[in-house]
């Protein structure tokens, strides 16, 4: 009997083509988004797609479901739900993301230290007038969770000749730091920090890891890169912090409310750089997604559960 597959992506028909000729056994559905999705998860043994089409009322009624593939490399917003199952088996998109995450932080970074606001500013206005520039070389980005996504971005950072120091509860050596502090540390290590990129996954203990002590140690020039999960960092403290003078500013990808309500103090501050949860995201995702995806549904398929890529426990 064929094995049941739901995609759930804009991207699903082309998904299903190529996974159709690779892996014949699965039947293979498609849907669009969530709400086209619903009339098809009764009887699907597997869903694939983004963490945020993942709900309660999608997988609730799916009593065959024993595989969810995540597109994303964050699930923390599938492992809150009440309806997912202990006996099924949840797998992450991990390994494609460095580039284009490494990118946006530098996007971020270049924006606050080549004044690039008031610069896009002065064209709207046709007005011929300059700016502070300040260069990256020199400056010291600490960068906060180290894992494949950090180990891709340090030594980028390196080629901008940037000091990098990683904090990470697992010190270890690795190309393009400069040196690994504690997580017992950050304080120390924000401290240190010109640019503190946080790259740390959502987990309980990682819940506002960026406090307002954290924040309060920072200099008064220094600039946060959030491209996480907006409960990462203390929202208020660091907007409290910036109105007041005692941060640089911040450069946000992500945020506690998504998406981020038109009222929300963020959107007026001059030195809080916004980008719609796009780090992760480049018009040829779907390309690089597709070997895991492929491989992980070739190995469900043939029951070799075990051997999966990315299983995350739950």
């Amino acid at each position: 009997m064929a094995t049941s597959v739901l995609i759930i992506d804009p991207k699903c028909e082309w998904y299903r083509e190529r996974l159709a000729q690779a892996v014949p056994a699965a039947e293979i559905r498609c849907a669009p988004d969530a709400r086209a999705a619903a009339p098809l998860v009764g009887d699907t043994q597997a869903i694939l797609g983004m963490g945020h089409h993942f709900s309660d009322a999608l997988i609730a009624p799916a009593k065959r479901l024993r595989w969810i593939q995540a597109f994303t490399t964050g699930v923390d917003q599938i492992v809150s739900l009440s309806s997912l199952r202990k006996d099924v088996l949840l797998t992450a998109m991990r390994g494609i993301h460095g580039t284009q995450l490494s990118e946006m932080v530098f996007l971020h970074m270049l924006v606050h230290s080549r004044s690039y606001r008031a610069l896009t500013r002065n064209q709207e206005r046709a007005l011929w007038e300059k700016h502070p520039q300040q260069r990256l070389a020199g400056k010291t980005v600490v960068i906060v969770g180290v894992g494949l996504i950090a180990e891709a971005l340090a030594p980028r950072c390196k080629a901008f000749e940037m000091s990098v120091i990683g904090v990470t509860s697992a010190p270890r050596a690795l190309p393009g730091f400069d040196r690994m502090m504690k997580r017992e540390a950050l304080q120390a290590a924000a401290a240190l920090a010109d640019f503190l990129v946080v790259l740390a996954p959502l987990t309980p203990e990682n819940e506002k890891l960026i406090s307002a002590r954290v924040i309060a140690a920072m200099k008064p020039t220094a600039f946060i890169v959030n491209v996480a999960r907006g409960p990462v960092v203390d929202e208020q403290a660091l907007l409290e912090a910036v109105r007041a003078g005692r941060l640089g500013g911040a450069g946000l990808d992500v945020f506690s409310r998504e998406p981020l309500p038109p009222e929300h103090p963020f959107w007026g501050e001059e030195r809080i750089v916004i980008t719609p949860r796009q780090a992760g995201g480049t018009v040829d995702y779907h390309e690089l997604a597709l070997p895991t995806v492929e491989k992980n549904l070739k190995l469900f398929c043939e029951g070799r559960l075990s051997e999966m890529l990315n299983i995350c426990p739950h």
